[in-house]
């Protein structure tokens, strides 16, 4: 597999099923056994077989299969009497979609999916999108040993353990992803289970830089919106084309005029005036491109110049959203040296309560936190990445199928 397939969906085949008239029942049951056959999303078999085409006694109908699939399915249907006939693919007809997934790669899968069916044309996103989501999870939440928590949660759950969390197993690798960005993060914020002092601070304690650890966010977040700018422009590009690549407030357009406003920012910050100048004028060329594809799509001059007023603003308020990453980052670290002064000051007068309120406090700490960081760069990943990246919606590849017995 080339590196260009494995950053696209798994690649299909337009086909028929052909057989005898009187054996298509058998070996579409064949076909729905393999389990890799998509009948235009038809699931049933006698459904599917209602829908074949008949002449000369020869019964066929069209589906999708991967296309590393076609010959092995071939062999699996001739017993039956059964052939595929690789078919042109009709244009205008979206071949479904199905994410490839193994180890940390297919774990992350219903992190995209939940948000909704990647286009076949676009890019897969998963890989990406995992790895954004586990940095940000681990500047929200670090602190090595509630890291090493995550990571021994993950190897539970690779176990099989507990029983009842059985069903989530495939799930470990992202947890332990999320595990060692919280671990990484913990040894760069000196960490562990709080600000206890069994880690140096490599890079900065989070309470005594707050500012530092903000910037630190926002420089972060401009970072991924580059990224899902990026893929957004490939993707429309893939989707429609050069033109839509380029007037798309998601794509090429939009992506100028993202790049400009921080470039002229940067150039204000640092009294710099050609950054500034230069910044200001790609962020002018990428919304005048951005006004002509508003225009284009009808609306008039008004509503196209207000659409691009609101580029400006879903920009700002994009990068100023990934403040949420220093936000919680702080609440994760406060938490912990409140509860870490909190054992101190009952030790050593009553260790037994200091200890136990250093385990519960940490518990809750873990809990919480977790539970949070979860949830925000989930959102961070749904609204500000993935609105970008995605415009269109794809449709999920449905195999054929027999019903369970009974």
């Amino acid at each position: 597999m080339s590196r260009r397939e494995a950053l696209a969906p798994v690649r299909m085949r337009r086909i028929a099923l052909a057989a005898p008239q009187d054996a298509i029942g058998a070996v579409l049951a064949l076909a729905a056994g393999a389990g890799r056959v998509d009948m235009d999303g038809v699931t049933g078999v006698e459904e599917c077989a209602g829908r074949a085409l008949t002449r000369d006694g020869v019964a066929a109908v069209a589906g999708w299969t991967p296309a590393r699939e076609v010959e092995a399915l071939a062999r699996a249907l001739a017993p039956a009497g059964g052939a595929v006939v690789p078919l042109p693919r009709p244009p205008g007809l979206q071949a479904p979609t199905l994410l490839r997934g193994q180890g940390l790669r297919g774990s992350a899968r219903p992190l995209v999916e939940m948000y909704g069916t990647v286009p076949y044309a676009d890019v897969d996103p998963v890989p990406a999108a995992a790895v954004a989501y586990v940095l940000m999870f681990g500047m929200m939440f670090g602190d090595a040993g509630h890291g090493l928590l995550l990571l021994a949660a993950a190897v539970s759950l690779r176990a099989g353990r507990p029983a009842r969390l059985a069903r989530w197993r495939g799930g470990w690798p992202f947890v332990a992803g999320a595990g060692l960005a919280s671990v990484l993060f913990g040894l760069l914020y000196g960490e562990f289970f709080g600000p206890t002092g069994v880690l140096p601070v490599l890079w900065l304690a989070p309470m005594a830089h707050p500012v530092a650890l903000l910037l630190a966010g926002l420089s972060a977040g401009t970072v991924l919106l580059g990224g899902a700018y990026l893929l957004g422009a490939v993707n429309r590009w893939r989707e429609g084309g050069p033109p839509l690549a380029l007037y798309s407030p998601a794509g090429i357009a939009g992506g100028l005029a993202f790049a400009g406003l921080g470039l002229a920012a940067a150039g204000w910050y640092l009294g710099r005036g050609w950054p500034a100048a230069a910044g200001a004028a790609m962020a002018a060329a990428g919304l005048a491109l951005a006004f002509a594809g508003f225009l284009a799509e009808g609306g008039g001059v008004t509503q196209a110049a207000v659409r691009s007023f609101d580029v400006v603003v879903r920009i700002g308020a994009n990068v100023a959203s990934f403040a949420r990453l220093a936000a919680f980052g702080l609440t994760h670290a406060a938490v912990g040296g409140i509860v870490w002064r909190a054992a101190r000051g009952l030790w050593p007068a009553a260790p037994a309560v200091a200890v136990l309120v250093f385990i519960a406090g940490n518990l809750l700490a873990f809990t919480l936190a977790a539970l949070v960081a979860a949830v925000q760069a989930l959102r961070l990943e749904y609204y500000e990445l993935f609105s970008r990246i995605f415009l269109a919606e794809g449709r999920p590849f449905r195999p054929l199928h027999v019903p369970p017995a009974g």
